[in-house]
C-alpha cells in the first residue's frame, strides 16, 4: 500500500511540475559522450560495460506552459531519449519539438539533427534557431542541407542581443561568447520566464576573453547553466590547453570566491568532459564543489521560472 501511495506521489509531482513554464535538464556532458569514444581510463572502462543511463550529452529542455509547448536547447547525439523525456515532461501530444535553440556548430550540439531527416523521423518544418553563420551553415553544407530542402527542419534567423519572444511567458536572448567559430558563432542563451530567469553557457573560451564580466550576468538571474567542461588542468595534460581554452571549474570557483552565498547558488556547473570527476555525485571534486556553495546540474534536474 506505501508503495502504491509513493508511486501515485510521484506521479502527481511529475505531472504538476509540467504545469508550470520550466526548464528540465536532458544531460550535462560534453559533446563526446561518456563513457568517451577510444577512452581506455578508469572514468570510462566500467562505463563501457555497464552503461549510465542518465550520461547524456548537454542539452536543456523548455516548457512553456501557457501554450504547453516545449522546446529543445542543443541538438544532441543523444536527441532521441532527450526528445522523448520533453515530450513526457511536458505532457505533449507531439513527439516534435515546438522548435530547436543551437548555440554553435560543435558535433554534441547540432549532430542530433540527422534524425529529423528521412532516414529517421523526416519530420516537417522544426524551427531551428541558429545565428547567420551558422544558419549559412545548415543551408550550404550536406547532409544538414537536405533537411532544409526537405523541409525537416526550418531555419530561423536569431540576432546577437534581440530577443526571441515565444509566448506572453517566455522569451529567449542570444548572446555571443567567445570559442573556437571554425562553422558558425558561439552563442549562450538567457531564458527569460514569467518570474524567474536564466543563463545557458555550456561552451566559452576562459572567462577573461570575454568583454562581459559573468558576475554581473549572474546577478540579473535566478539561475546560470555554465561550461564546467575541465574541473581542472590535470584532466587535460596530454593536451594543449590553447586549443581547448574553457574555464576550469576551480578557475570559475575562484572568480565567484568573494561573492555573497546567494550567487554561488545560481550557479549549476554543466557540460562535463568525461574526464571530469564532478560527473561522479560521489567524488571529492563534487562534495568539494557543493561545500563551497556551488551546483552540478544535474540529469532529470527541473527549474521553475
Amino acid at each position: 500500500m506505501r508503495v502504491l501511495i509513493l508511486i501515485m506521489f510521484c506521479a502527481m509531482v511529475i505531472c504538476l511540475s509540467a504545469q508550470q513554464t520550466s526548464i528540465i535538464v536532458l544531460g550535462n556532458v560534453q559533446d563526446g559522450g561518456s563513457p568517451h569514444i577510444g577512452c581506455t581510463k578508469k572514468c570510462c572502462n566500467a562505463l563501457f560495460q555497464k552503461p549510465d543511463p542518465t550520461r547524456k550529452v548537454t542539452a536543456l529542455g523548455i516548457i512553456d506552459a501557457s501554450r504547453k509547448a516545449g522546446y529543445l536547447m542543443e541538438a544532441t547525439p543523444d536527441i532521441i531519449s532527450q526528445l522523448k523525456l520533453l515530450k513526457e515532461y511536458g505532457q505533449s501530444d507531439s513527439e516534435m519539438p515546438n522548435g530547436i535553440f543551437l548555440t554553435h556548430a560543435h558535433i554534441g550540439h547540432y549532430s542530433g539533427l540527422m534524425y529529423l531527416g528521412k532516414e529517421a523521423m523526416n519530420a516537417s518544418q522544426i524551427p531551428v534557431y541558429t545565428m547567420p553563420r551558422m544558419k549559412i551553415f545548415l543551408e550550404q553544407n550536406g547532409p544538414w542541407s537536405q533537411l532544409v530542402n526537405l523541409k525537416n527542419i526550418t531555419p530561423k534567423h536569431i540576432e546577437n542581443g534581440v530577443a526571441v519572444t515565444l509566448s506572453t511567458d517566455l522569451q529567449i536572448i542570444p548572446f555571443q561568447v567567445p570559442h573556437r567559430d571554425e562553422y558558425s558563432e558561439t552563442v549562450g542563451y538567457k531564458i527569460i520566464g514569467p518570474n524567474k530567469k536564466a543563463l545557458f553557457i555550456p561552451d566559452i573560451d576562459k572567462w577573461e576573453k570575454w568583454e562581459k564580466d559573468i558576475r554581473q550576468l549572474i546577478a540579473d538571474v535566478d539561475y546560470a547553466f555554465i561550461d564546467a567542461t575541465f574541473f581542472d588542468a590535470e584532466e587535460i595534460n596530454n593536451r594543449d590547453i590553447k586549443e581547448i581554452p574553457h574555464p576550469f571549474i576551480i578557475e570559475t570557483i575562484r572568480l565567484f570566491e568573494a561573492m555573497p552565498i546567494e550567487e554561488k547558488k545560481k550557479i549549476y556547473f554543466i557540460h562535463m568532459n568525461h574526464t571530469n570527476p564532478a560527473l561522479s555525485k560521489e567524488s571529492a571534486q563534487t562534495k568539494q564543489i557543493l561545500q563551497m556553495g556551488f551546483n552540478i546540474a544535474r540529469f532529470k534536474d527541473v527549474f521553475k521560472l
